[in-house]
């Protein structure tokens, strides 16, 4: 006798007899003969019986289609066959649609998913095939039932579900002084460590390539400066020596003298070993800057992966004073400006400043200078972002400006926002640690659950109770994947579990990664919160102090509830303002179907972005910072801040100067500043004209907008999705 059904997706129910019945009387109503209830009733009771303690669905419908034969309705077993093959058929249309628009390039959101990917080149097709048919996958194998239902119902997105069979993590900070002091093997060659300033930028972008295949999310560099300082004096005593070779005298002295700074100057008046000393630093500067072009030419040119993507790379620095650490970013920063190709905006790396008292934040601070030029190349190329390292939450009491490895101690972060610094199971750094996986709840959907509650607290009380639970199944989820990854080996990533995590030096090739991934962090992430206090209060919290307050209520009991699963689970969980790119209109889409529009909060083909104002709503910079900052230390696990400004930027670095200050004075962690910057796509000039239909140059209409997405560039909107479309053409300019 039949007990148990082994279901299409894996999942073993128990047997129902009705559901036998319900198929076999839809057959009959579909013929001329009609019911015959006692037929029924038999054929299900005999399959019932005669089966074994389990079996699957289709050796169950198998049995029904032979009893079916055997009696005298002949035409009702026709007509069971004839469904069951229209039901294998539409199972199979929605990937066989998925493939057709994959394969005539249509621009849709599965296409436009990532708009750092090409979805139109064989390779960017494979990775669609792939990505698509692997996500069903996961829903039927790897996701536990109450997972399932949450994404089926549009409260959970699990973000890079295409990559869950293959354990891949999501994010690193590369300690890349290991690589460059001790080199490493990739593919099928290997790397010796670097002895020069060139070698060194190289294997800095071959280190973010090569980690980029063994992971699905971002690569970062936490301290760019300080590893690629000590081969510029190594360049630079190359220099000196090939004057001696020249000169045929013995300049050791020069080898380790002090330099103040590595500037080009004329050597016009110099005479003696002033002069050859100042050659060998004019010629090591010109070394450094071909490195930082290389660098820059290189992140944006080598694809990592299907889809002609490029590396998702980030680089982090600011903060060494050394002479050779300012070459470094004086020269990358100069570089950053002058553009690439045609004098293009790069779009990788996203470049991040790292701004901190007692070292580039005020007039008599060391790197002062470089952070004013830092905010001139933002006010023309976007980038460097910033990052407040004197944040109250971004600080660390090991930091001591005497310390030369000073860098371990700063809080680094992912040029889209992800941040990973406080640490249950090891240092408080962020280098040699990333994210291992992180989720979004829908909150805005929880809120719409609750909507006709009248009285405003106990409608208030249920979404919090909803949300409790659905923060419940999200660190479930999280959980049951790590156990997943944990059971890799760490040969399967041949670069990250040799050299980058923090603690890999201990694994062997068939060790498993379980003793080093909980240094990292599982991120609970959230959308949409301005839509979400909309629905529970009639206002955002932009416009509102009872929304404001709210809000950070809402986001403070997500906070404690990562505190509570940290220690439950023994992990480092962490609240994420999540990057919402794919995730912006997908919410959206399925809250619309589900409960209509409602003005305010479904109205729009996007939710907002995390915390934030809306990008819609009319108010100054200042108000913005004020309300986005508060919640900055609750959202451990990654937040940004960005503000709009009109006209031509290039000119206005003081615009920039006076954002970031707002950042220090609210206590915001990271953020960014936007600006106008047309391109032609055809020859690559690029303005700041409000608006740009001709190219000056060469005469094309075919102009683009460049702009920020979730954190990083864009080249051209082509590759957007409809709701960040939708929600770009909203954005408007914060007054002053």
């Amino acid at each position: 006798m039949i007990q148990t059904v082994v279901k299409r997706d894996g999942r073993i129910v128990g047997f129902n007899e009705a559901k036998i019945e319900s198929a076999i009387r839809k057959a009959m109503l579909s013929t001329d003969g009609g019911e015959d209830a006692s037929l029924i009733h038999s054929i299900a009771e005999r399959v019932s019986f005669k089966g074994k303690s389990r079996m699957s669905v289709e050796e169950i419908q198998d049995m029904v289609e032979n009893e079916l034969m055997k009696s005298a309705r002949k035409d009702v077993a026709k007509s069971y066959i004839k469904y069951r093959n229209a039901r294998s058929v539409a199972r199979k249309a929605k990937t066989r649609d998925i493939f057709l628009e994959i394969i005539n390039i249509k621009s849709n959101d599965v296409t436009r998913e990532n708009a750092n990917m090409n979805a139109d080149t064989p390779a960017g097709m494979m990775m669609k095939f792939a990505s698509e048919t692997t996500k069903p996958f996961v829903d039927d194998y790897l996701l536990s039932e109450e997972a399932r239902e949450a994404v089926k119902n549009n409260f959970l997105h699990i973000h890079d579900k295409d990559y869950y069979p293959t354990k891949s993590l999501t994010c690193v900070q590369h300690p890349l002084d290991h690589i460059l002091s001790g080199g490493f093997r990739a593919g099928h060659g290997e790397s010796r460590p670097a002895k020069r300033i060139e070698t060194a930028s190289i294997m800095g972008c071959i280190s973010m390539e090569t980690a980029q295949n063994e992971m699905h999310g971002g690569q970062a560099i936490p301290a760019f400066d300080f590893y690629l300082a000590p081969y510029v004096r190594l360049s630079y005593i190359e220099e000196v020596k090939e004057l001696e070779k020249l000169t045929g005298s013995d300049l050791q002295d020069l080898y380790e003298a002090p330099i103040d700074d590595y500037l080009k100057v004329p050597l016009t008046g110099l005479e003696g070993k002033a002069r050859l000393k100042q050659h060998a630093i004019n010629n090591t500067v010109g070394r450094v800057h071909q490195a930082m072009e290389a660098f820059i030419h290189n992140m944006n040119t080598i694809h990592s992966r299907g889809g002609n993507q490029v590396v998702f790379s980030s680089i982090n620095y600011g903060t060494d004073t050394s002479a050779e650490g300012r070459c470094i970013i004086r020269e990358l920063l100069r570089s950053t400006y002058e553009g690439v190709g045609n004098n293009q905006t790069a779009i990788f790396p996203i470049q991040i400043w790292k701004k901190k008292r007692g070292v580039s934040y005020l007039p008599t601070d060391r790197n002062y200078d470089l952070y004013k030029y830092a905010c001139q190349v933002t006010a023309r190329r976007f980038f460097p972002n910033f990052i407040n390292l004197d944040a109250t939450y971004n600080q660390n009491e090991k930091w001591c400006i005497d310390d030369p490895k000073r860098y371990e101690w700063e809080c680094a972060t992912m040029g889209c926002r992800t941040r990973v610094y406080e640490n249950r199971f090891g240092p408080k750094t962020s280098i040699g640690r990333g994210n291992i996986s992180f989720s979004t709840i829908n909150i805005v959907g929880l809120a719409l659950e609750c909507m006709n509650i009248k009285n405003e607290e106990e409608r208030i009380d249920a979404f919090l109770a909803k949300l409790d639970h659905m923060m419940e199944v999200t660190a479930r989820q999280l959980h049951d994947r790590m156990q997943f990854q944990k059971t890799a080996f760490a040969k399967q990533f041949p670069l990250l579990m040799s050299t980058l995590w923090h603690g890999c030096e201990k694994l062997g090739p068939n060790d498993t990664i379980e003793s080093v991934i909980n240094q990292g962090t599982l991120g609970i992430g959230f959308i949409g919160l301005a839509e979400c206090l909309i629905a529970l209060v009639g206002k955002h919290h932009g416009e509102s102090e009872e929304a404001q307050k709210l809000g950070l209520r809402i986001i403070t009991y997500m906070r404690d509830r990562a505190n509570d699963f940290s220690e439950q689970y023994q992990h480092n969980y962490s609240i994420l303002a999540t990057p919402a790119e794919g995730l912006s209109g997908r919410f959206t889409k399925g809250d619309k179907k589900k409960f209509g529009i409602i003005p305010g909060i479904t109205d729009r083909d996007y939710y907002t972005n995390s915390n934030h104002v809306p990008v819609y709503y009319h108010c100054t910079a200042r108000h913005k910072a004020e309300i986005e900052g508060p919640y900055h230390e609750l959202t451990r696990g990654g937040h940004i801040f960005y503000v709009e400004i009109d006209g031509d930027a290039t000119h206005n670095p003081e615009a920039v100067m006076r954002i970031v200050d707002m950042m220090d004075q609210n206590n915001i962690g990271y953020g960014s500043v936007n600006h106008t910057r047309n391109r032609c796509m055809d020859c690559g000039y690029e303005n700041a004209e409000k608006e740009l239909t001709k190219c000056p140059k060469c005469g094309s209409e075919n102009i683009d907008r460049l702009q920020r997405i979730t954190g990083y560039l864009v080249g051209t909107t082509d590759r957007w999705n409809a709701a960040k479309l939708a929600e770009l053409n909203d954005r408007i300019v914060h007054g002053k």
